[in-house]
């Protein structure tokens, strides 16, 4: 009768070893920071679609509250509809925040960002729109939120320095390069538009 030998279950001592210090080595070498600053980044991209989509929430209300108003140009209603629609369709998934990602959503809010401009203009010529309780209340809360979105957006370009100039510092490089961690997009800021947009009466 043969009999079989069950295999042994024991690890050698050079395999201990690596299990112990492959973690040791990936904490010493800067991995686990790159985790944490890319996290890091990812919330901060949650907290900048937090402040755009309070904007957007407020549209509804202030062109409904606009529109009351029958000689109120049509024209100029219809391009901040249009533009918040455009600006809700794009997405930008927090683990593709290249370049391309950022500049395309910018764009987007930009373009919205404009047509709320023209349609505050065009509201000087309306003096009891001016005057109108629930339009000064969305306003003071379209300023508030221009306000945030702009501390949100600095924040965000101040983690992602921090995270572009880890992975990119000797010997973060040759790390961040085997386990895939990239060079995040900023938000720049456009032609003439370092301030947020002014929507005082």
């Amino acid at each position: 009768m043969k009999t079989y030998k069950v295999p042994s279950k024991r690890f050698s001592r050079l395999q201990i070893l690596l299990f112990l210090f492959i973690p040791l080595l990936l904490n010493s070498c800067g991995y686990n920071q790159m985790v944490s600053k890319e996290e890091a980044v990812g919330g901060q991209w949650a907290n900048v679609e937090t402040a755009y989509q309070r904007r957007a929430d407020l549209i509804p209300n202030l062109v409904s509250t606009v529109k009351g108003y029958a000689q109120f140009e049509q024209e100029t209603l219809l391009g901040v509809v249009e533009a918040r629609s455009k600006a809700t369709g794009v997405q930008v998934n927090a683990d593709k925040l290249d370049e391309a990602s950022i500049q395309k959503f910018q764009e987007s809010q930009a373009a919205l960002s404009g047509a709320l401009s023209r349609l505050l203009v065009v509201v000087e010529k309306y003096p009891d729109l001016k005057a109108n309780q629930n339009f000064l209340e969305l306003q003071s809360q379209l300023e508030g939120t221009e306000n945030r979105i702009s501390v949100e957006r600095r924040r965000f370009n101040e983690l992602v320095q921090d995270y572009n100039a880890y992975i990119r510092k000797f010997p973060n490089n040759l790390i961040s390069g085997m386990f895939g961690f990239e060079k995040k997009g900023y938000f720049k800021a456009d032609a003439g538009s370092d301030k947020a947009p002014k929507v005082e009466f």
